[in-house]
């Protein structure tokens, strides 16, 4: 059973139908309105969000950059229906790279449930490793995503205090942290990871520009699993992750072996 969020305007007879037929597939749903306060005491592990944006939804902006940020911590996928100005609207603030799919108006309730949960149920997605990418750069963030994400399920946060949000409601199976950001930086957010029972074995990458001596002792007298030089050739980044996971596959294989 899935976690599905469905958030709207105003509501509706559509909205009332999207949900009656998400829970008839015996999927949990979970409504709201586009309103941060309501949305965020609502807040969980979503496996997508809908949102039904109506001929209200510019005055709900701040929801919006709510869910945006709720998609990027949770590698949630955004959903959104509604007529094709509306659509652009939403667009100006969530950006294209959170949306997997649009529905215009007239909807076909039928079509945007199981598109939803085709994804949902696509089990070559669900099987691939999860990487939490933290960087400060939005630019660099989306690089990196645009790099891995054939290949790796890929959440994204912006700063160290949305990375730490993000690991208490879901577990990744890496994470490239970036070593120099703002307020709270890369080495005190592994520090964190590495105090908290629950997080500690979760493997470490650090991410820097800079590679002199010194900072390449700095970066690795913290005992991360490596570290990645934002200048390096995309295609060498993502050689570098995939032998990480290869060599973790190696040896879950040998200690099989051994038992």
């Amino acid at each position: 059973m899935a976690n599905l969020l469905l958030a709207y305007d105003v509501p509706s007879l559509l909205v009332s139908s999207l949900t009656n037929q998400f829970e008839e597939k015996e999927q949990d749903v979970t409504t709201s309105s586009l309103s941060v306060a309501e949305l965020s005491s609502k807040k969980k592990k979503y496996d997508a969000i809908l949102v039904f944006a109506d001929e209200d939804i510019s005055d709900n902006l701040d929801a919006l950059v709510y869910l945006k940020d709720l998609a990027m911590e949770n590698d949630s996928p955004i959903f959104v229906a509604g007529d094709v100005d509306e659509l652009r609207k939403v667009e100006k603030t969530i950006p294209r790279t959170l949306i997997l799919a649009t529905f215009t108006r007239p909807i076909n309730v039928k079509n945007v449930v199981d598109v939803i949960l085709a994804y949902i149920n696509d089990e070559s997605r669900t099987a691939k490793k999860k990487i939490l990418v933290v960087d400060d750069s939005g630019a660099m963030l989306r690089n990196v995503k645009g790099w891995l994400e054939d290949k790796y399920q890929i959440a994204l946060a912006n700063s160290g205090t949305m990375a730490i949000k993000y690991l208490t409601l879901d577990k990744p199976d890496l994470v490239l942290l970036d070593y120099e950001m703002p307020v709270i930086d890369g080495k005190q957010v592994l520090e964190m990871i590495r105090s908290e029972n629950d997080f500690q074995d979760i493997p470490v990458i650090f991410l820097t520009s800079k590679s002199d001596k010194q900072s390449v002792i700095d970066v690795m007298s913290l005992k991360p699993e490596g570290y990645l030089l934002k200048t390096m050739p995309p295609e060498e980044i993502v050689k570098t992750v995939d032998s990480f996971f290869e060599k973790m596959r190696l040896e879950e294989v040998s200690k099989e072996g051994q038992v």
